[in-house]
């Protein structure tokens, strides 16, 4: 199979869908005045491109489910794709990024603007400030792309409450990952520590990133319940095993292709599962130096390579492998363990568990 993110023309049809919508909205905030071009154009930016996960993982739970391939289904499609840029936007201001896929995160690029105009006041608030909105504004649309996809009345009554589930427990999971960080390990055990990453990682990635946009199609397609709690099983699986080669990648990663820079989760202190290993197998100074780099303000490229190197040594990377090999074998067995869904939805979904654990991006 070719890529499967481009089977049926899925990611060319999302993105039609997705400048659709911003000049739909661009015109109506057009109402207020050209201020808000800004604003919309750094939103349009981060929708341009990207890999179409979350949009193709609704889709193939719908036409897996038996749901026939319209543009109804690509407009729910779409909505995924808004309420991931919402949480981009909003992350990327919470843990002061510089970059989002090769480009100035849209903080920093309307700091950026604020700075060009010579407006008063500081330009990094405008920045963060203007991003917030920006994001709540993906909120918005992305209800609104729902709601209005054309999916029957009937679907959209069985699939409205994952849909409103998945966008009230990734806030949750974004608080979660910022308290994580905020109130430290030193008290736990790896067991503890790994536990607790992964909690992190099921409510803030795994769910949104894959099970409930499948189960939102699949509710919507009317799959039944022993074939949804199969796809709930795969979606949550993947959803780990997916975030936990991000986790990898935002360490050794190549800037070239995730496009972001290497080491940012270093810089912010992120409590992952790949921390929590590197500190099971390192010694007390080792530990301490650790600790001490890591999330450091004046974290700098040597201190990162510094904590690079300790990881490595420490075999943690070989271990989160294992997990993420683990974890693909179990979705790769609850996906085959459903059985009432289409062939060719069954397929693509079988060859998007080596998509979205990839080493490269």
């Amino acid at each position: 199979m070719s890529n499967p993110l481009d089977t049926s023309d899925l990611r060319a049809r999302v993105q039609v869908a997705v400048d659709a919508e911003i000049s739909a909205q661009a015109r109506v905030l057009s109402e207020i005045g050209d201020e808000l071009t800004p604003l919309v154009a750094a939103v349009g930016a981060l929708l341009q491109g990207g890999k179409r996960l979350r949009a193709a993982f609704l889709y193939w739970g719908y036409r897996a489910g038996g749901g026939p391939d319209n543009e109804a289904v690509i407009r729910a499609a779409t909505a995924m794709e808004f309420f991931q840029a919402a949480a981009l936007l909003h992350d990327d201001v919470m843990d002061d990024s510089d970059t989002r896929r090769g480009m100035p995160a849209a903080h920093r690029r309307l700091a950026d603007e604020h700075t060009a105009a010579g407006w008063a006041g500081s330009g990094d608030r405008f920045g963060v400030a203007g991003a917030i909105l920006g994001g709540d504004l993906c909120l918005i649309w992305s209800d609104e792309l729902f709601a209005t996809s054309g999916l029957p009345a009937s679907e959209l009554t069985r699939a409205r409450p994952i849909f409103d589930r998945m966008r009230t427990q990734l806030m949750g999971g974004q608080f979660l990952d910022v308290l994580e960080s905020a109130r430290g390990w030193d008290d736990l055990s790896t067991d503890q520590r790994v536990a607790r990453a992964r909690k992190v990682i099921r409510y803030k990635s795994a769910k949104y990133t894959i099970e409930h946009p499948l189960l939102i199609g699949a509710a919507a397609a009317d799959v039944s319940a022993p074939d949804r709690a199969a796809l709930s099983t795969y979606g949550l699986d993947l959803g780990e095993a997916f975030q936990l080669r991000d986790d990898l990648l935002g360490v050794f990663g190549d800037p070239a292709h995730t496009g972001k820079p290497a080491g940012d989760d270093l810089r912010e202190g992120k409590r992952t599962v790949l921390v929590a290993l590197t500190l099971d197998q390192a010694n007390p100074s080792t530990a301490d130096l650790f600790d001490k780099l890591l999330g450091a303000p004046d974290l700098d490229e040597p201190g990162i390579d510094e904590l690079r190197a300790m990881i490595t040594a420490s075999g943690a990377p070989e271990r989160v492998e294992k997990v993420i090999r683990d974890l693909s074998a179990s979705a790769r067995t609850a996906l085959h363990a459903a059985t009432g869904l289409t062939e060719q939805g069954r397929d693509v979904l079988d060859a998007l568990i080596d998509v979205s654990t990839a080493r490269s991006t």
